[in-house]
């Protein structure tokens, strides 16, 4: 792709993503449809405006790292440590099961396999793409009916970080099995390695860091030092620890979270984020994906990841709940405020297309499970605080 070519298609990308972003936005929907649609109309499934190439995919990389920074900027250490066993084992559970019914979906399409085999984590890397929970339509839903900070709307927020945190280390794990070499005691030292090695270095890095803060506040050589961490760890993951380097991103994230100036850092990548780098990641997405080439097969595998996926989360997290001392119809408002899917699981899908682990034409079950589990949330969720379901709950606990 030639510099003019370059300059053409960046433009048309971003004008393109960001008027269709703003469409999903108006229908209540995430912007980051309107962004994956805009894609797909750009792409080889319709016009063929626009060409996947290596420049692209370099942009859209550094996309992934700055959203992926961003989410461990937004983590709350502090509500981290306050939640207790309860949400823990409810992140647990809205893990484990979507893991494992997604592995199984793809059994049921495709034949059991081997364990240790190619399509063995092909299929469980199907069941990680469904682990990630987007709560941010949940948050919304639960802001607009003023159930946020209640004991029901805590639990959800606090499982979802968890389960985030939860779901990063799986992927983790299994993207370390790209390697057919890869033993599971080589793969377990690398991860605990890396993790030592963040915790040690964070350690150093964030008391740094608080003394820049301290001194320089809100100047912008804060967020660039945060960038650079980001940009650092991610490489240092990747190329001495085979680990996602989304993983890199995530931690440096975290790392710098408790600092007083994070939200003033993330401000600052967003306007990065925004502006060029998260339209061109999710656009690409939509370039990658040819629905001409779409068969019965992928459109029923389609339909079945998404009841998978919504039923998974609704099931492990509310029967989880229901464990942890809950009651009536409070678990199926964390089961189903869990059940949401955005950024995370495009991000997981994107990094299995790199390393050989998924096939482009599953991003069409994964873009269909983000758009109905964002529809379908908060409604059921409104229907679910409804009076005729808060009366219900006051019988029970009577």
């Amino acid at each position: 792709m030639d510099k003019l070519e370059i300059l053409r298609s960046i433009a048309i990308i971003i004008i393109t993503a960001k008027g269709f972003g703003l469409i999903a936005r108006k229908l209540k929907a995430p912007q980051v449809v309107g962004e994956i649609i805009a894609g797909l109309i750009l792409g080889p499934s319709l016009l063929k405006w626009v060409e996947p190439s290596d420049f692209i995919s370099g942009v859209a990389e550094i996309g992934v790292i700055l959203l992926m920074f961003s989410a461990g900027l937004e983590t709350n250490l502090n509500q981290l440590k306050k939640t207790g066993a309860k949400a823990t084992l409810i992140a647990c559970a809205g893990v484990f099961v979507p893991l494992i019914g997604g592995a199984l979906l793809y059994f049921c399409f495709y034949d059991f396999a081997p364990i240790g085999s190619e399509e063995f984590f092909r299929a469980v890397f199907i069941g990680t793409i469904l682990t990630a929970t987007s709560v941010s339509i949940t948050v919304q839903a639960l802001k607009e009916l003023g159930k946020l900070t209640d004991e029901v709307g805590t639990t959800i927020m606090s499982a979802a970080i968890i389960d985030d945190v939860i779901g990063i280390l799986v992927l983790t794990i299994v993207i370390s099995f790209r390697d057919p070499s890869s033993k599971i005691g080589d793969v377990v030292l690398r991860t605990v390695g890396f993790f030592i090695l963040a915790v040690v270095v964070g350690i150093v890095l964030y008391k740094i860091m608080e003394w820049v803060d301290n001194r320089y506040p809100h100047t912008q050589r804060i967020p660039i030092i945060g960038l650079a961490l980001a940009l650092a760890l991610s490489y240092i993951a990747d190329k001495f620890f085979g680990i996602a380097d989304i993983t890199g991103a995530y931690v440096a994230g975290i790392i710098l979270s408790s600092l007083k100036d994070s939200k003033y850092i993330d401000r600052k990548m967003d306007v990065n984020s925004y502006m060029i780098f998260g339209p061109v990641f999710f656009v690409s997405i939509g370039l990658q994906t040819d629905l001409k080439s779409l068969d019965m097969s992928i459109l029923l595998f389609s339909v079945g990841f998404v009841l998978v996926g919504l039923l998974a989360k609704i099931i492990g997290c509310g029967l989880m709940s229901r464990l942890c001392g809950y009651k009536g119809i409070d678990t199926l408002k964390i089961g189903v405020g869990m059940m949401t899917r955005g950024e995370v699981a495009l991000i997981v899908s994107k990094k299995g297309l790199e390393v050989g682990m998924l096939d482009s034409k599953y991003f069409t079950s994964v873009i269909l499970l983000i758009i109905v589990s964002s529809i379908l949330t908060p409604v059921i969720l409104k229907l679910l605080y409804s009076t005729k379901a808060e009366t219900e709950k006051a019988v029970e606990k009577s």
